[in-house]
């Protein structure tokens, strides 16, 4: 009797010790969104005070799987991003535009932080120039 109730607690603590085990991570990517930008980083040069600073950040999606872009977040509130809120799907384009205040003279470097559902979920793209 000793020896049956001996072998089922083994047996208990075996089966607890491996269902808490953690899931090991799937390194298939073959079957997820890719986000490809044209550029990345958008050179203003010097442009005139109050002039337009509107610029569009254009990309691909290069996976298997619609793209969707959860956020996407300028670093200050002079850097206005739009963006479609639709799914890319593979093998189309999508658009981020980038609309900088340029009512401020002297020289800028804002970024805008892309999160989506790509193998890469995060992707910085950067502005820059010098208002006159």
């Amino acid at each position: 009797m000793k020896t049956i109730l001996l072998f089922l607690s083994m047996m208990g603590c075996i089966i607890t010790l491996h269902a808490q085990e953690p899931a090991k991570p799937t390194s298939d990517t073959t079957q997820m969104a890719k986000i490809v930008f044209e550029k990345t980083v958008h050179d203003y040069g010097t442009i005139a005070k109050g002039s337009d600073g509107t610029c569009t950040f254009k990309f691909t999606n290069k996976g298997k799987v619609p793209l969707l872009l959860s956020t996407v977040r300028a670093s200050c509130g002079c850097t206005t991003p739009t963006w479609s809120k639709e799914p890319i799907t593979p093998g189309k384009t999508g658009e981020i535009t980038v609309k900088y205040n340029t009512n401020s003279p002297g020289s800028f470097s804002k970024t805008v932080t892309v999160t989506s559902n790509a193998i890469t979920p995060t992707i910085v793209l950067q502005i820059k120039g010098t208002v006159k």
